[in-house]
């Protein structure tokens, strides 16, 4: 080999090896600007700049259009570092991805799939998505759905899932933007909070921070804004969309009961069943999207500001969807007083449990429908208060029904006496009474047959009302019965005898069809109530006075036909309710039927009449008599110039 050849030889090793060299940098910087796509979990190691920040603008060609690049991406560029970023959208404002390598060193997320990030406690599974950064999914670990539940499978119950959202709603200028419609990405998390923030090439940031703290059923929910002035903050509401998942066993029962609630900072609650955009007329302190025993509630410690977009609704959804109970909307501002402030906010996600709710001291326990006025007092501080202390013994449900069945009627036994005692002395006068309807049988004699009623009254002290005041007495407590077992939690999905759960019908017969006014089925504990009550009726029969006057309704039909009412109007409701009014009318029928046996004494309460009648107590008359006599007067004067 001659000397040029070497030379050559020489010449060209040294080009390969410089070439090898440059292509070793090049592939290293390839490697360093590759993309990378981080799981949900991901955290940043560096939280403090933006994700893409202000300081990108669209790259422009000699036209003025913007620049897109071989794969069909927009391109933009950072005028701080003057690198070309490919920036990914969908939308005018929409970013899905990023292949800047500079954000994906500070371990940004670049994903164009939907992620989660799952925080929990030990009551709650919460599912954060990155589309809207809003919960996507909640769990409530210690509840079942009843599907769950009749299969026996452990699975959490599911309140709300994708069909639910809310947004902030901000202004770009003149354009309305929604946070919901953004990619966020997910700034850090552990396993009970997380930070999420939205990406916006405007550099208007909107940042969810959500919390879990155990044993609450609250998720502390902060709002922050990045890129906004003063001004845009009088632009900004916060609005909501929901529609929460059917759980219970009958569907029409959780629509029928299902409600939107709101207080006003300076009055009590209120709530719409129904209605279409309903303007809050003050500043609000909570809106609780209620259904049967479960509610999402959206507290402010501060209140939300009346403004003219502040707005609710409660929707029905078509009778073909047999996923949710109901729709419900609400737009509220946040009471932004600097936007540099953070804005913090409360989801319940929960039972309507009253204790539960008592502690946020707001008066969301009042959710609870137990009834208005005196209804309501009874069953919070007395019917409720005593049917936990039994159930806290832990005797079964139906045991405890039992029980605070028979504690009422020992308590109200001297009403009862009262009552059985009127009746008793009605029934015996009931001979003289039919007396003075033969001796007046004319219509236009009906004043003067009322006139020796009152004198037969007088003259041996019985009173026609005395039956009434003890009546009048347990009316309230059967009242509020009505509402307190379908409101209580403690009958979900507990069974008793044959009925699988006590919050819902009870069925020993489904039809497989409708029967109008009816149902699908035939509800034993109603027959049983129903059954129980014509045995009452019957068995106080005797008592019953037919009516005086022509035209007066006839009390004896219309006790008879009560009974089979309630067989339709119960069927499909709570087993529980049914089985403490049987419970409750059998123990009735058990007392007055020992009242009478062992110490009502009939022949005595006559002899006891006779002697009144013979040693008359002269008493001033009432005003109520005094009035009714006056009226009678009046009236037969009339009747005679006629």
């Amino acid at each position: 080999m001659d000397k040029r050849s070497i030379i050559g030889l020489l010449i060209i090793g040294a080009i390969l090896l410089t070439f090898s060299i440059f292509n070793s940098s090049q592939q290293a910087d390839l490697v360093k600007d590759k993309p990378v796509t981080k799981d949900s979990t991901s955290q940043s190691s560096n939280t403090d700049e933006p994700y893409i920040s202000s300081s990108l603008v669209p790259k422009l060609d000699d036209n003025g259009q913007q620049v897109v690049d071989s794969l069909n991406r927009w391109v933009y560029t950072d005028t701080i570092t003057k690198r070309d970023t490919f920036i990914v959208v969908v939308a005018e404002t929409q970013v899905i991805g990023a292949v800047d390598s500079a954000a994906l060193k500070k371990g940004a997320t670049v994903s164009t799939s939907e992620e989660f990030v799952r925080i929990e406690n030990d009551l709650l599974i919460l599912d954060i998505s990155n589309k809207g950064g809003k919960i996507e999914n909640v769990f409530l670990k210690k509840f079942k759905t009843y599907d769950a539940f009749r299969a026996e499978k452990e699975e959490p119950l599911q309140l709300i899932d994708s069909a639910s959202t809310y947004m902030v709603e901000f202004f770009e200028g003149e354009t309305k933007r929604h946070s919901d419609d953004y990619t966020f990405r997910f700034v850090s998390s552990t396993g009970s909070s997380v930070t999420a923030e939205m990406i916006n090439t405007t550099g208007r940031s909107v940042i969810y921070t959500y919390t879990l703290k155990d044993g609450q059923y609250d998720v502390g929910f902060q709002i922050a804004f990045k890129g906004f002035n003063e001004e845009d903050a009088k632009n900004i509401s916060f609005k909501s969309d929901f529609k929460l998942l059917s759980t219970e066993k009958y569907l029409p029962g959780e629509k029928q009961v299902a409600a939107l609630f709101f207080k006003y900072n300076e009055e009590s609650y209120d709530y719409i069943i129904g209605q279409d955009f309903m303007p809050l007329e003050q500043s609000t302190q909570w809106i609780a999207f209620k259904q049967s025993y479960f509610s999402a509630i959206l507290m402010s410690p501060s209140g939300f500001p009346r403004t003219e977009k502040s707005k609710i609704s409660i929707k029905d959804l078509p009778e073909t969807d047999s996923t949710y109970v109901k729709q419900y909307k609400s737009t509220v501002d946040l009471g932004i007083t600097s936007i540099k402030n953070t804005v913090d906010l409360k989801w319940y996600f929960g039972p309507n449990d009253y204790d539960i709710l008592a502690t946020y001291e707001n008066g969301t326990e009042d959710i609870l429908d137990l009834g208005w006025g005196l209804f309501r007092w009874i069953n919070v501080y007395a019917m409720r208060p005593m049917f936990k202390l039994f159930v806290g013994w832990g005797m079964g449900i139906g045991l405890a029904i039992l029980l605070l069945t028979i504690v009422v009627k020992l308590v109200l036994s001297p009403v009862n006496y009262k009552m059985y005692k009127s009746s008793a002395m009605m029934k015996v006068l009931k001979p003289e009474i039919e007396e003075l309807g033969k001796k007046f049988p004319k219509k236009e004699d009906a004043m003067k047959k009322q006139q020796a009623m009152m004198a037969l009254y007088r003259e041996t002290g019985v009173s026609p009302f005395a039956g009434c005041i003890p009546m009048l007495i347990q009316m309230p407590i059967l009242f509020a019965i009505f509402r307190l077992f379908p409101a209580s939690l403690e009958l979900r999905q507990q069974p008793f005898l044959w009925a699988e759960d006590l919050s819902s019908y009870d069925s020993i017969l489904n039809f497989g069809f409708n029967v109008p006014f009816y149902g699908d089925h035939i509800s034993l504990f109603t027959l049983l109530m129903a059954g129980t009550t014509l045995f009452y009726t019957w068995y106080n029969a005797a008592n019953m006075q037919q009516p005086t006057q022509e035209g007066m309704p006839n009390m004896k039909v219309i006790m008879y036909i009560f009974p089979f009412l309630m067989i339709f109007f119960f069927n499909n409701f709570s087993a529980g309710l049914s089985y403490y009014y049987f419970i409750s009318t059998l123990i009735t029928i058990i007392i007055m039927w020992a009242i009478k046996r062992f110490v009502i004494d009939e022949v005595k309460i006559h002899a006891q009449i006779q002697a009144n009648r013979a040693n008359p107590v002269k008493k001033e008359k009432s005003k109520f008599a005094q009035r009714l006599e006056e009226a009678q007067r009046l009236q037969a004067e009339r009747a005679k110039k006629k």
